[in-house]
């Protein structure tokens, strides 16, 4: 089968059986696109879509995004993860605004330097919210094309990589960009799914190498396997009289850069000494609750929570002062951006207040 055939087929299928109703389609502005590839990258559309309905109702463009402090737009991203994503995008508005009068540039270059965009993404903007044909090669696309093609070897490889850029700009058609990259979107979040694909529903099984030799999963090859180190810290839940929690705001680069969480204790330091050195307060009653672990990407975090009350009298030093600190009860709004396995752990914490 032909590039042009592919291609072809896939429009037809796309107009038939592809998704049109998706919020970030109607209307498919370059802005809106924008915010919904970031969003999905790594996070399923079901996840994304009611966070995209809210980002876009309080950011409705890039100058309203970059007005915005970055504390809004971490609230708005809390719970769905890759909290990089959120800062890239704060700083990439800024930069459209200072640099490209408020709209993202039609150039690929210029498009794929800012932050958090890069090749795959500014081909996404420019196929999908202005029809131009430049390829695409997210998670959906990799691996329609690694299975259409056998392509061997892991996609995150270089090598398998420049292969896989090379085969997605054969297949991109100069007409019908737009539904062709729709479609390749399509076909593998719904029918070459990485398990159980349901190859009987896909308009390019003839000429799919995957097909043909009767085990379709074989590709992409996985990720090789490795044992994820793991980490522990110490998070001290200071619990006011009135049923709040201090938090602190986490330095901007790193784990859940700028996001909110209890301080944590530094190892070796005992919690009490160290909050009154450190936050200027005085803490009874510490008692430890049951740990919380967490996977990322590259690390398991493993977080022993330590709860402690207010002394009486007890005034806080100058974190508070220096703004970098806040007392928090739980559903106070607005609340402040937190990583959602922080904010189960405060609430759990709060509830035995």
């Amino acid at each position: 089968m032909t590039p042009a055939a592919f291609a072809r087929r896939l429009v037809a299928w796309q107009r038939r059986h592809g998704r049109h109703d998706l919020p970030w389609q109607n209307p498919a502005t370059p802005y809106r696109v924008w915010v919904s590839e970031i969003m999905l990258q790594q996070t399923r559309v079901a996840t994304v879509i009611p966070y995209f309905e809210r980002f876009v109702a309080r950011f409705p463009d890039a100058a309203a995004l970059a007005r915005a402090s970055l504390d809004e737009v971490l609230a708005l991203w809390a719970g769905l993860g890759y909290y990089a994503r959120a800062r890239s995008l704060h700083r990439a508005a800024r930069i459209v605004v200072e640099r490209h009068g408020g709209e993202l540039p039609a150039d690929p270059e210029a498009l794929a330097a800012l932050p958090g965009i890069g090749r795959s993404t500014a081909g996404a903007i420019l196929a999908l919210a202005h029809g131009l044909p430049y390829p695409i090669l997210d998670g959906n696309a990799r691996r329609v094309l690694a299975r259409f093609h056998a392509v061997e070897g892991w996609p995150g490889e270089p090598a398998v990589a420049r292969r896989l850029w090379a085969l997605a700009e054969a297949h991109t058609p100069r007409r019908e960009a737009r539904a062709y990259t729709q479609a390749i979107m399509d076909l593998g979040a719904t029918v070459c799914t990485r398990a159980a694909p349901r190859c009987g529903e896909c308009p390019v099984r003839a000429g799919c190498a995957a097909h043909a030799s009767g085990e379709p999963t074989r590709w992409p090859a996985p990720r090789p396997r490795r044992a994820l180190p793991e980490r522990e810290t110490r998070m001290l839940l200071v619990v006011d009289g009135a049923g709040r929690v201090l938090l602190t705001r986490r330095p901007p680069a790193g784990v859940w850069g700028g996001l909110w969480c209890p301080p944590e204790v530094p190892e070796g330091e005992a919690p009490g000494r160290w909050a009154r050195r450190a936050l200027g307060l005085r803490v009874r009653g510490l008692r430890e609750l049951e740990p919380v672990r967490h996977a990322f990407t590259h690390f398991r975090l493993r977080i022993r929570p330590l709860r402690a009350e207010l002394a009486p009298g007890a005034a806080p030093g100058g974190v508070m002062e220096a703004g970098a600190a806040l007392w928090y009860k739980v559903r106070a709004r607005p609340r402040p951006g937190m990583p959602a396995p922080v904010a189960r752990l405060v609430e759990r914490a709060l509830g035995g207040a």
